[in-house]
């Protein structure tokens, strides 16, 4: 088999011949582009397994003897820290298949209480199986979610008037560089999380993932003029459009427009 002709189907149903007939997986399920329709030739494949307790490590190494029947593996990245206990992550590049079609793996115990199948905020997972349906697909706690969303804007803007001025320190200094890195850390990340709580607060915390498909047309197109900037002169220019823009945001989010968006 050539280079990029491995397929993700081919890779997801030799993954789901091995992985079904053991005991001690319970579920095996894609979500990412998947879950949300929007597959494309650019698209990784993201999977999850789910084994008994103790046993991820067994299901690793059948999931890696599996790949390497496809293709040998030529780069294997494993994530040493998780925010979820319970949940081991891996990524796996093959060298017969495209180079963006890397498989992102996470195993999760049985116990583990995130299994990542909320559909408002991952999509629609897509289950190649799931025994005596074991796995349960949760509904969002919006009174949670909400209080969550609060304290977050309140500590959005703390962090806004503590340190959005450091921007303006670097560029007094007429350090280009730390400036415009400043304004990317702070203000624009702040901006753009104010803005997907704003419009789409499920997703107020993945950054600048999904942001084209989530956000207006027009609030994109802004914020993609804010990002590139010329020159010293610019940044000045949009860091201060930026830091303007912000505030403004903030101040139409309540609490009811949150929820309507939930």
């Amino acid at each position: 088999m050539r280079k990029g002709t491995l397929t993700r189907e081919i890779i997801i149903r030799t993954l789901l011949d091995v992985l079904q007939p053991l005991n001690y997986v319970h579920a095996f399920y894609e979500g990412g582009a998947a879950a949300f329709n929007r597959i494309d030739e650019w698209s990784d494949i993201d999977l999850y397994v789910v084994v008994e307790d103790e046993r991820h490590k067994d299901a690793f190494l059948v999931v890696e003897n599996a790949l390497k029947t496809l293709s040998p593996i030529t780069q294997k990245y494993e994530v040493t820290q998780s925010q979820w206990p319970g949940l081991f992550q891996a990524f796996y590049k093959l060298e017969k298949a495209s180079e963006y079609l890397i498989i992102d793996l996470a195993i999760l115990k049985l116990s583990c209480p995130e299994k990542l199948l909320e559909p408002k905020m991952h999509g629609n997972n897509v289950f190649y199986f799931n025994k005596a349906d074991k796995i349960s697909v949760p509904a969002l706690d919006k009174k949670d979610f909400v209080k969550k969303l609060n304290e977050r804007l309140t500590r959005l803007q703390a962090r806004f008037e503590m340190f959005n001025i450091v921007v303006q320190k670097e560029i007094n200094r007429g350090n280009s560089l730390e400036a415009l890195d400043l304004y990317h850390m702070v203000t624009i990340a702040l901006l753009i999380e104010v803005l997907r709580i704003k419009h789409n607060p499920i997703h107020y915390d993945f950054k600048t993932r999904y942001l084209h498909y989530e956000l207006p047309v027009k609030t994109v197109k802004r914020l993609e003029s804010l990002c590139f900037v010329k020159d010293a002169n610019d940044l000045q220019e949009k860091y201060q459009q930026a830091s303007k823009w912000f505030s403004v945001t903030l101040a139409t989010i309540t609490e009811d427009k949150m929820k309507k968006l939930l």
